[in-house]
């Protein structure tokens, strides 16, 4: 006589609606990862600086020199005494180890909107007095005028297109930098 094993197949069953259970909550959490993500780059847009310094900002430029020298030690700056690491992470993007507890969310300086709506004055301004109702602080004791700006030479090369000496940063308040379209119209009578 065979002997047949019903409790086989509730095994089974379990087994399998437990695979199903972790597929759906690892699907559920790489959704509300996106959703993160997406929620943090609405931030990108308004500028960081107060309405009433914005002009002041706008009109700053850097007088350090573009070079590869510059760019290394703007790195070293960056990993090293600014702490910038700490919360935008090695790679720029936003995502040190910081990051996950901060609202909004760090820059991402790959984000070519980060670079297209403001100038480098502006992104100086930020370094220097911080940004209000983030969590970025003024390292104005911690950084000298040219470390900021030579950190700011090294954030440069996160962007493809070089930042606002590369042609894609907003050099005024209308929005006109480098970028052709924008030349064209300054120069039209």
């Amino acid at each position: 006589m065979t002997v047949i094993d019903l409790r086989r197949p509730v095994k089974d069953r379990r087994r399998n609606t437990m695979r199903y259970k972790v597929i759906l909550l690892s699907l559920i959490g790489a959704l509300c990862t996106a959703i993160a993500s997406t929620a943090a780059e609405r931030h990108m847009m308004p500028p960081r600086v107060p309405a009433e310094r914005l002009a002041e900002a706008r009109a700053l430029t850097s007088p350090v020199p573009d070079s590869p020298d510059i760019v290394e030690k703007g790195k070293a700056l960056y990993e090293g005494k600014g702490g910038c690491v700490n919360c935008h992470g090695k790679s720029g993007m936003g995502d040190g180890p910081a990051a996950a507890s901060l609202d909004p969310s760090p820059r991402n300086f790959h984000h070519h909107g980060f670079w297209r709506h403001r100038t480098e004055g502006e992104i100086f301004w930020v370094i220097k007095n911080g940004s209000p109702g983030t969590a970025m602080i003024a390292f104005n004791g911690t950084l000298s005028d040219e470390e900021i700006w030579t950190v700011i030479q090294y954030l440069r090369t996160f962007d493809r297109g070089g930042g606002p000496r590369g042609g894609k940063g907003r050099q005024g308040p209308k929005g006109c930098g480098g970028d052709e379209h924008c030349a064209r119209q300054e120069s039209a009578p």
